[in-house]
């Protein structure tokens, strides 16, 4: 089913692939679909945190956050998660996932 949002058709896919890679500088979200496709991705830097409070949990846990609805707004239903990571924000974005 095509949905059109601003005069731009977007496809519903039902079931993607998030991958989370937090540092102990950053964290970056990235939301793919099942064959690679980057369809939204977020980071802390992004979502505007500088410095050293780029990889604090909570800057995980919005660029997580903001990387998430925008594909559940396009009615994603379910994910695949795959994470890479040793830093703070590897907890941190794991609740957010499961709560969206």
């Amino acid at each position: 089913m095509d949905v059109v949002i601003n005069d731009i058709i977007t496809t519903r896919i039902p079931k993607g692939v998030i991958h989370a890679q937090a540092s102990f500088n950053n964290t970056i979200v990235t939301v793919t679909d099942v064959w690679g496709q980057v369809i939204s991705w977020s980071s802390a830097g992004t979502c505007g945190f500088k410095g050293t409070r780029k990889g604090t949990p909570f800057a995980a846990q919005t660029a997580a956050g903001n990387a998430i609805r925008v594909v559940i707004d396009q009615g994603r239903q379910r994910a695949e998660i795959m994470i890479k990571c040793p830093g703070l924000g590897r907890d941190a974005t794991l609740r957010t996932i499961r709560r969206s």
